[in-house]
């Protein structure tokens, strides 16, 4: 089996996790959970349970209480780009080549399915406490999980990217906004899978950094592909920085400046990875093909 034949086994397995720990559509606030899987179910590359599954590879331990947090940083993730797609935020309709939550279920049903999604994807990560014999470890993960995601992550991320927004943004803020509102979320997903696999906390620290310059050249990349691609190939609209003024990488630097950094942050990244006393090939080859992803 080559890479790109296992990548789709794996993306197919996570897809099938996702559907086990997303809720029934039945009930009174039916509507919600219809907005919240049709959020998840849209499709997507699945990158951050991937990592994290890989990560905790890397270290040899699988145990049944990964799936509840690979099923809960997808939830996360979604409910990000939920809200982020939102005519308060960046407006966009589409979205991996189908309409967006808000335009299908109504602003007011978006800005509860993302929030939503937010919460149950903690109450689906402690569904892990019923599924392992190491407790310290599953509470050490909601722990990253929730730094990673709240204010002091991708929120915080978030927050100043929107106060910027049609401003000059100084190379060292748009930096910050990418390691948190992009690579927070990278972070937490293979450091939980590192944690969970047996890593220890120096190793910890250096998959965390790794995750960081992951996260750091997959925002390039997406700064780039907005100027060079097509909404066909992307499955959303292309020109979205320009048009809500966005300050990126490509703007600051130019297209070859920034091709150059996303191929720097990804080499940075391989050789972390490769500096550990394991190794895991699968893991090594995803992180590279961020460099010269398409969409």
């Amino acid at each position: 089996m080559n890479f790109k034949q296992e990548l789709e086994q794996k993306v197919e397995e996570i897809e099938k996790l996702l559907r086990k720990f997303l809720p029934e559509e039945t009930g009174f606030q039916k509507t919600i959970f219809e907005a919240m899987n049709y959020s998840v179910l849209a499709g997507g590359k699945r990158l951050r349970p991937l990592l994290m599954q890989e990560s905790c590879r890397l270290f040899g331990r699988e145990g049944k209480e990964l799936g509840p947090f690979m099923a809960a940083i997808e939830m996360i993730h979604s409910s990000s780009l939920v809200h982020d797609d939102l005519p308060a935020m960046d407006a966009d309709e589409y979205r991996r080549g189908r309409k967006t939550t808000w335009v299908v279920y109504g602003e007011d049903m978006a800005i509860l399915a993302g929030d939503a999604l937010m919460i149950y994807a903690f109450e689906t990560a402690a569904k892990a406490f019923q599924e392992t014999d190491r407790p310290d470890l599953v509470g050490a993960c909601i722990r990253i999980l929730a730094e990673k995601t709240g204010i002091y992550g991708m929120i915080g991320g978030q927050t100043v990217d929107v106060e910027l927004t049609g401003k000059p943004v100084p190379e060292e803020k748009l930096d910050f906004i990418y390691r948190l509102k992009t690579g927070a979320l990278l972070e937490a997903s293979m450091m939980i899978g590192a944690v969970l696999g047996g890593a220890d906390r120096k190793q910890t620290a250096l998959i965390g950094q790794a995750a960081l310059d992951v996260g750091l050249a997959f925002q390039i990349q997406d700064d780039i592909l907005d100027v060079t691609s097509t909404s066909e190939v992307l499955g959303k609209p292309v020109g979205s920085d320009e048009k809500n003024e966005k300050t990126t990488y490509v703007t600051l630097k130019g297209l070859s400046a920034a091709k150059k950094q996303v191929k720097d942050y990804s080499e940075r990244a391989l050789q972390a990875l490769q500096s550990l006393p394991v190794r895991n090939e699968f893991l090594e080859k995803l992180v590279f093909t961020l460099i010269t992803r398409e969409k």
